[in-house]
């Protein structure tokens, strides 16, 4: 699998290309830098294709399916060892998960190469100019591709905030340049989009790698999808143990929405509340009924990946009615698609298949702006 694109047919514009600009020297992003991605006023019909993106994500990343708020068992040792390889996080059942031990050299190289790309996209389309949701869509791909670039880089880790980036935490490296601004991701994040997004929903486009965090979708943002996929990320995120649950009468929430309280919840407990109750299903309607408070103490940090963030020296063949059907994996990951298949048997025995429609949604940003989401 390759990720080459690149720009020239990732861009649906008006039928013309402009030719690259220089990349201006690099420096580091203060307010009248950041200043420039401000949204422009009258948006163009420019927009950018990430179908290459979107063909990967299809092929590394593993839904794990909803939550049913059940904690996952320890799992048992590899067998022939002592050492306990692979997940064993009580979240590990819930979110997406990436096949970082899967991809080759090349694979990996080529996120690097995307990445760049899309940087360079901003060199030939004026990025602040597209509509309000083609723009949402270039800065969270921006994002998570640099975050799957970097894990890949680092792998095999337990947990991505251990990755330095020339010697720097990944989350704060400036290592992305757009219009050579040097970013971080959580620039792109609280300083570009929290900034001019002010619907907390665009949280859950966001992937750090961790498995307490919101999913990495299997399908790459786009203006006309953005509502969806946001909107998927966060009914998934809410109605999980990873994102609400109860201890003692109180109720519990990840320390994501304390790290983002300045920017969507003032009120904390009030606006976040109301936030969770937007896209509470019959359970977690419950859980906010019959508990009190709002303390943000949930928090996982491992990576959100397939294997633990440990290459395991054991593996074992997959096989179907005593056959074997596939090349061989390790055992841990053997053990964690088995747990998979059986939580999703417990979907289907409880009739949870099927679509949800959120109708009439408001889109991040672009008030007035509808989507029927699915």
């Amino acid at each position: 699998m390759s990720l080459r694109p690149l720009v020239r047919s990732a861009l649906l514009a008006s039928g013309l290309l402009l030719a690259a600009t220089p990349v201006l020297a690099q420096s580091q992003p203060g307010e009248a830098d950041l200043a420039t991605f401000a949204p422009a006023g009258k948006p163009s019909n420019d927009k950018i294709d990430y179908s290459i993106w979107d063909e990967a994500m299809k092929s590394i990343v593993i839904s794990m399916g909803p939550s049913l708020r059940e904690s996952a068992p320890r799992p048992d040792p590899s067998f022939g060892t002592r050492r306990q390889y692979g997940h064993v996080s009580r979240y590990r059942l819930e979110g997406t998960r990436v096949m970082f031990s899967f991809l080759d050299s090349d694979v990996i190289a080529s996120f690097t190469e995307y990445r760049k790309d899309l940087e360079n996209t901003a060199n030939i389309v004026d990025i602040q100019s597209l509509s309000r949701n083609e723009q949402l869509a270039y800065w969270i791909n921006l994002h998570n591709v640099a975050m799957v670039e970097q894990i890949a880089n680092a792998w095999p880790i337990r947990q991505p905030r251990e990755i330095l980036v020339d010697g720097v935490p990944l989350d704060e490296a400036r290592f992305i340049t757009v219009e050579g601004i040097r970013l971080s991701p959580r620039d792109i994040r609280e300083k570009i989009v929290y900034r001019y997004w002010k619907d907390p929903v665009v949280m859950y486009g966001f992937w750090r790698g961790e498995i307490g965090g919101p999913s990495l979708q299997k399908e790459a943002f786009n203006a006309d999808n953005v509502a969806r996929l946001l909107v998927r990320g966060a009914a998934d995120f809410v109605n999980s143990l990873r994102g609400s649950q109860e201890l003692g009468g109180k109720l519990q929430v990840a320390e994501l929405y304390k790290e983002n309280a300045a920017f969507f919840f003032p009120d904390f407990e009030k606006d976040l509340r109301a936030h969770l109750a937007k896209f509470a299903d019959e359970k977690t309607t419950s859980l906010l009924a019959s508990t009190s408070g709002a303390e943000p103490v949930i928090a996982e940090h491992d990576i959100a990946d397939i294997e633990g963030g440990v290459r395991e020296p054991t593996y074992q063949n997959i096989t179907s009615n005593g056959v074997a059907t596939s090349f061989r994996i390790p055992q841990s990951v053997a053990a964690l698609l088995r747990e998979r298949e059986t939580k999703f048997q417990e979907i289907i025995r409880q009739g949870r298949t099927g679509t949800v429609t959120f109708s009439n949604i408001t889109l991040p940003g672009e008030a007035g702006e509808t989507s029927e989401v699915k």
